[in-house]
C-alpha cells in the first residue's frame, strides 16, 4: 500500500528545519548504506546528533504518533529513528534497492524490522528538478513527488529508488516502521476495513451493525497482530 499523509511538518516546523539546514554538517550517505545499497547510494546524510537532525527527527514522530491516518495504516510497533539527507549537486540520486530487512538503533542495538518505509519532504517540488521517489509494487512504478511537510508511506519490500536531481536540493526525512502486522496485504485490508467503518459512523452514527463490525475488525487484528 502507497499512501501519502498530509501536513505532518507545520510551516512553522518547516522554517525552523530550513533555518538549521542550512548550515547542517552534511556527510556521505554511503555510511550508512549496506552491501547492495551502496552500489546505488549516491546522496548526502546528517549525523544524528546534530541540532538539526534531533529536531526535525523529534517533530516527525511526536506528529506521526498523533496522526490517526498513520497509526491506522501503518499499525506502528516500533518506529526506527529518523534519518534526514539530500540529494543534488555531485549526489544526486539513489537507485533502485530494496532496504534491509533489520536495522539496529544505534546506541542500544534494538533490532527494528522494516515492514514500512516513509519519507516525509522538506522542501517543495518547485525547489528542484527530478528528485521523484518511484516504488515499484504489481502494478507497475509509480513516482511520488510531495510539498514540503507532507509524507509518503511504502511497503518495505518495494523496490524503489530516487530519481537523479538535476537543478536545487531535495531534502527529506526517512525512516522505517516496525508493525504490529507485518504483511502488507493484511494491513491493507485492515486499513480499508477501519476507513469504511469510519465514514458508515459518520454517516448513520453507531447501531448494532457498527459495533459488530467493530468488533470484526479487532478480532481480525487480534489474530494478525504480533506484539
Amino acid at each position: 500500500m502507497l499512501l501519502q499523509i498530509p501536513d505532518v511538518l507545520s510551516a512553522e516546523q518547516l522554517a525552523t528545519a530550513r533555518d538549521l539546514l542550512r548550515d547542517a554538517p552534511w556527510q556521505t550517505g554511503s555510511l550508512s548504506a549496506g552491501r547492495q545499497a551502496i552500489q546505488a547510494k549516491n546522496n548526502q546524510q546528517l549525523p544524528l546528533d546534530c541540532e538539526a537532525s534531533r529536531f526535525v527527527s523529534e517533530a516527525v514522530v511526536r506528529a506521526v504518533e498523533t496522526s490517526p491516518l498513520f497509526l491506522t495504516a501503518a499499525l506502528p510497533k516500533r518506529i526506527f529513528a529518523p534519518r534526514i539527507n539530500r540529494y543534488g549537486g555531485d549526489t544526486p540520486a539513489y537507485g533502485e534497492h530494496v532496504d534491509n530487512a533489520i536495522r539496529f538503533e544505534p546506541g542500544t542495538g534494538e533490532r527494528v524490522r522494516t515492514d514500512i518505509s516513509c519519507t516525509v519532504f522538506l522542501n517543495d517540488p518547485a525547489d528542484y528538478d527530478g528528485g521523484e521517489l518511484r516504488v515499484r509494487d504489481t502494478y507497475g512504478s509509480r513516482g511520488v513527488k510531495l510539498p514540503a511537510g507532507h509524507a509518503v508511506l511504502y511497503p518495505g519490500t518495494s523496490v524503489h529508488e530516487v530519481t537523479p536531481v538535476t537543478r536545487g536540493w531535495r531534502t527529506a526525512c526517512f525512516f522505517w516502521i516496525e508493525s504490529l502486522v507485518r504483511s502488507d496485504e493484511q494491513r491493507r485490508l485492515l486499513f480499508d476495513f477501519d476507513m469504511a467503518l469510519m465514514r458508515l459512523r459518520e454517516s448513520h452514527g453507531d447501531d448494532a451493525s457498527t459495533v459488530t463490525l467493530s468488533g470484526t475488525y479487532h478480532n481480525l487484528l487480534r489474530m494478525w497482530a504480533t506484539t
